[in-house]
């Protein structure tokens, strides 16, 4: 089989498992029931702990190879897994392409391990409130002339705080590029799973997007991705920009 048809084949795959309700189903049984397991903290990218499923790192690995963005932007650090993974793919495409991670708390034992990773050179960090003016000021500057950027957001999961991070990052997202919003499967959990935690149904990242959408045009739902995938975090929240 040429690979023409694999891929033809690979299409007609994924549009036959997003319509199959039990299979579905099942995927979202997965990720309720790993839940008490923090199956996500399994995993590290480079000896670096990447809290995500692996399905979404196959995703955006895909997807950074066929953008290859000048500037990756992600908001939410956690333990730098995800820079370092962004870092790495940004050193393989070759076009000395950056990495742009913004905290409000960058611990510094996290600091400390990012900064002293092999594949560091290319990363900016940012200490400070991802939707802050100073924050937003210090982005632009980092960014300058660089033409292709891919933005994802991973920090304080509420309602307010996502929608307020579309709004101000959306515009550095570059035409055919993404803005990729991680954790809109909070909509679809039960609210006991996040403890004491603000967000859940009615305040989470999907609520967030699906008010986004309506009033920004230059984004649609890639839904071809989280049908690939079924386990993911993201469900609705590949969002590819389809206009400048």
């Amino acid at each position: 089989m040429d690979r023409g048809n694999f891929e033809l084949e690979k299409r007609e795959n994924v549009k036959r498992q997003a319509a199959d309700t039990n299979l579905k189903r099942t995927a979202h049984d997965f990720i309720l029931q790993q839940a008490q397991y923090n199956y996500t903290y399994n995993f590290t990218w480079l000896g670096m702990p990447i809290i995500q499923f692996p399905q979404d790192i196959i995703a955006l690995q895909e997807m950074i190879w066929s953008v290859k963005p000048d500037v990756i932007i992600e908001t939410g650090i956690a333990r730098g897994g995800s820079i370092i993974f962004h870092s790495s793919l940004q050193k393989l495409i070759g076009n000395d392409g950056i990495v742009i991670g913004i905290d409000i708390d960058i611990r510094p034992h996290n600091r400390d391990a990012i900064e002293n990773h092999p594949f560091s050179d290319n990363v900016f960090l940012i200490e400070g409130d991802s939707t802050s003016v100073e924050v937003i000021k210090e982005v632009r500057e980092i960014i300058s002339e660089r033409k292709s950027v891919l933005v994802i957001l991973d920090s304080n999961h509420t309602h307010e705080h996502v929608l307020r991070e579309l709004e101000v990052y959306s515009p550095f997202v570059t035409k055919e590029s993404y803005l990729v919003v991680l954790d809109t499967i909070v909509e679809d959990m039960p609210d006991h799973f996040f403890g004491n935690r603000p967000w859940k149904k009615g305040n989470s990242p999907k609520s967030a997007v699906r008010q986004f959408l309506q009033e920004n045009k230059r984004f649609t739902v890639d839904a071809s991705i989280e049908n690939k995938l079924l386990i993911t975090v993201a469900p609705g929240g590949y969002l590819k920009c389809i206009s400048d």
